[in-house]
């Protein structure tokens, strides 16, 4: 007979996750733990479950590969369903109001969530709107300030490596070019806020153009001061890399040139040498491991030398990400 979970705690049932700053440490805590357990249960076989028939709508603005197939199979997994709503071929394209969406959604099923990640201003405002309005939780999946599914993840996949005491690690959150697109702020965005919560060396490399949002460094210094750690702001990707214990080395736009792509391009060619290669890895700890949200710009943003070498941790980060995100719908839906 097939092994079931036992019942979960009800203490986070009904929060919207929209940012991580939103939430106390001990209850990220709780999501971590609780994402520990499923990720056994999942590996042996136990049935968890905890969502038998509920329904999450899942909304984009933005293509997914992995925050798309993490929810979908992790609601399939915890006994629920789904929805995919392309914002583009729903009502949402003809104007329909947050409003109006969040009300008749919440109707319809347990929980929404959004990713809204592209056009800087509006993605977070967006969902705060339909969380307002909606009777159900509301979970970011992306918006143009906060990754807080990608980030979580991160945490889980740094203390799956280094322990529950993150106090005096250093993590180089640093900008690395890519040809490909003006990828979104949200993830360097979301590593300084979460990591800085936990004691941590956070160092933020970027070239001139690619400072973040102000809102962000803001959160990112009260976090800092009130954890004991580090928060420095450098302007080369070595001075991010030496000496440290995690380097997320990965591309963003700049927040001005969002809505000029072809300029936002012509800008970041002129820092093409920002590639995370051997060479740069080296200066980092020797037991230093490489971390990216993917998908990476191979032999742009980094060798392959690199994502595929023995530092490596994207292939555990990204199983992560299913992981957190079934908790996060047990413990709130």
């Amino acid at each position: 007979m097939t092994q079931q979970a036992l019942p979960l705690t009800d203490r986070l049932r009904g929060r919207d996750w929209l940012m991580t700053q939103d939430w106390a440490d001990d209850e990220i805590d709780l999501v971590l733990a609780t994402a520990d357990q499923l990720k056994t249960q999942f590996k042996t076989g136990v049935q968890t479950l905890h969502l038998p028939h509920k329904t999450i709508f899942l909304i984009f603005f933005d293509n997914s590969t992995r925050t798309r197939n993490s929810f979908e199979a992790g609601i399939t997994q915890l006994g629920g369903h789904g929805h995919f709503i392309d914002s583009k071929t729903s009502q949402i394209a003809h104007g329909e109001s947050p409003k109006d969406m969040g009300i008749i959604l919440s109707g319809y099923g347990h929980g929404i969530a959004i990713r809204h990640d592209t056009v800087p201003g509006e993605g977070q405002t967006y969902m705060r709107e339909v969380a307002k309005w909606a009777d159900v939780p509301v979970i970011n999946m992306q918006c143009d300030v906060d990754h807080p599914c990608q980030t979580l993840a991160d945490l889980m996949t740094i203390r799956e490596e280094f322990g529950q005491d993150l106090r005096g690690l250093k993590i180089a959150v640093s900008w690395a070019y890519a040809p490909s697109y003006v990828k979104p702020m949200s993830v360097p965005q979301g590593l300084i806020m979460l990591m800085s919560r936990y004691g941590m060396d956070v160092t933020l490399g970027h070239p001139a153009e690619y400072a973040l949002m102000d809102e962000p460094m803001r959160l990112a210094r009260e976090n800092t001061e009130r954890s004991g750690g580090r928060f420095t702001v450098v302007d080369t990707m070595e001075e991010a890399f030496d000496g440290a214990d995690i380097v997320y080395p990965k591309s963003w736009g700049p927040e001005a040139l969002y809505g000029d792509p072809e300029a936002a391009m012509k800008v970041a060619s002129q820092y093409r040498h920002w590639i995370c290669d051997e060479a740069m890895m080296a200066r980092a700890k020797q037991r230093a491991i490489y971390m990216h949200c993917l998908p990476a710009d191979r032999g742009s943003e980094v060798t392959d030398a690199v994502i595929d070498g023995p530092q490596s941790r994207v292939y555990p980060e990204a199983e992560n990400r299913m992981h957190t995100a079934k908790a996060l719908m047990a413990l709130t839906m």
